[in-house]
């Protein structure tokens, strides 16, 4: 699996030109009417003369060297491998770089969640939760590796046994934001890392847009947990509508800004989410798939019995550790257990630090 020549220079020319492009995105309004140029009006827009010169003596052979050496496979939208979803875009990108298994860009039902960097806690459970359902019900995750929303999804996405995408509006080697580096690593284990950019390019803001039209168009359905009226993550709902994609949005609380996003799609006809099971529903309704129990995610593990007790008491609303335990090796049994039941995203912590059901 490997690009073309001519894809590989056209990839070139526009991370070579990525800070006047920035540019054009504000007076153009929106990606395919830029990354759809051809490479002569991409060079009219801002290339100098030492950029013409490096691409017209364009060396593909080692913009292949560099992306191996980056642990990075290559496919262009030339060959067959390429995702088919993408080529419903206007623009679909010219390269993509893989890292990680090529093989899930294939997956033609995932399910995109995004949303706001600077989420709540409310927003992170929801997130991380359902990216665990749809994950259990072996749906791909899609999303932008971001901090916030996205990072929850794709951690919620590990718990189960599903895979799942990350985009990245640079390097797909390169971590972003780098403090990320251990779940960079985790979703190019189990799914993939993916990027339109070359190795060593730079993310310029017009390139988190043009990214989220990748996470639109690889998702069959997106749902968008929290985002504020003006947050980016409402272009990938926005890229998701032009391509006929289903888009539903998770309520929140109507005083908190991050709510006002979601609130509006909702208002303008987006299903309301509230969980992995409706974000199936919407999936179902999109691709005509059913899933096993009517759609619904798919049930909890067995727990062992003294879990199922701890669990059947958080339950009953006995939440502290004081309801929980007596004894100090009781508190002790009552915290490995209620880790556990955590880890399987069923008790979080809610208000002042008690033990609540989570799903």
């Amino acid at each position: 699996m490997t690009a073309c020549d001519a894809c590989l220079r056209r990839t070139g020319l526009i991370a070579a030109i990525a800070g006047r492009l920035q540019i054009e995105f504000k007076q153009r309004g929106a990606p395919a009417r830029v990354l759809a140029l051809s490479d002569e009006d991409l060079l009219d827009i801002g290339a100098s003369d030492d950029i013409r010169r490096r691409y017209a003596d364009f060396d593909a052979p080692a913009a292949r060297a560099r992306a191996s050496a980056a642990g990075l496979k290559t496919v262009c939208r030339c060959r067959d491998e390429y995702p088919d979803r993408l080529r419903d875009l206007a623009d679909p990108p010219a390269v993509l770089h893989i890292l990680g298994d090529p093989g899930v860009l294939a997956d033609a039902e995932g399910v995109g969640v995004v949303g706001a960097r600077r989420a709540s806690a409310y927003g992170l459970d929801v997130a991380r939760t359902m990216g665990r359902g749809l994950s259990a019900a072996e749906i791909t995750v899609v999303s932008g590796l971001a901090m916030g929303i996205d990072s929850a999804a794709h951690a919620g996405a590990l718990e189960g046994p599903g895979r799942t995408i990350g985009v990245l509006a640079a390097s797909a080697h390169i971590p972003y934001p780098p403090r990320g580096f251990r779940l960079h690593a985790a979703v190019a284990e189990r799914g993939a890392v993916i990027s339109e950019m070359p190795p060593g390019a730079s993310a310029h803001r017009w390139c988190f847009v043009a990214r989220n039209r990748i996470i639109a168009a690889l998702a069959a359905a997106t749902v968008v947990v929290q985002a504020t009226e003006r947050s980016g993550s409402l272009t990938t709902a926005d890229f998701a509508n032009e391509l006929g994609r289903a888009v539903g949005a998770v309520p929140g609380q109507v005083t908190t800004r991050l709510s006002g996003g979601t609130h509006l799609l909702i208002q303008t006809g987006a299903p309301l989410i509230r969980d992995a099971t409706d974000a199936l529903e919407l999936l179902a309704g999109a691709t005509g798939r059913v899933f096993a129990d009517g759609g619904r995610a798919a049930p909890r593990p067995a727990l062992e019995e003294h879990l199922e007790t701890l669990l059947a008491a958080v339950e009953d609303g006995h939440g502290s550790l004081g309801e929980l335990a007596e004894s100090a090796d009781e508190a002790r049994s009552a915290l490995t257990g209620l880790a556990e039941l955590e880890r399987l995203g069923l008790v979080r912590r809610g208000f002042a630090g008690r033990w609540e059901r989570a799903a």
